[in-house]
């Protein structure tokens, strides 16, 4: 896991990519969503579209992040770092 975690005046922020061939669908946005939930952090994923909730799938599906773009997750509470990092290795390892 190479993404780097930047302090920004709204809290921590990593860029990821998300390689689904087919971009970020029902099921890994659902898959996103639960992961999400598991941190006290409140995350958003933010795209050239707009920035929505991390931790509703519906939100993720109104973005409709096509294959190889990149996001930015944004994090900010106690477990913000240990969210970033998490989240990193799920998308990492989601495969379609």
């Amino acid at each position: 896991m190479d993404a780097t975690i930047e302090q920004t005046p709204r809290g921590l922020a990593m860029r990821i990519n998300v390689g689904l061939r087919n971009g970020l669908h029902a099921r890994p946005a659902a898959r996103l969503a639960q992961e999400a939930q598991r941190y006290a952090a409140d995350i958003q994923l933010i795209s050239d579209t707009g920035e929505v909730d991390a931790k509703s799938m519906l939100d993720i599906l109104s973005l409709a992040p096509p294959a190889d773009t990149q996001l930015t997750l944004l994090a900010k509470g106690t477990d913000a770092r240990e969210a970033l990092q998490g989240l990193a290795r799920f998308f990492s390892d989601m495969q379609d």
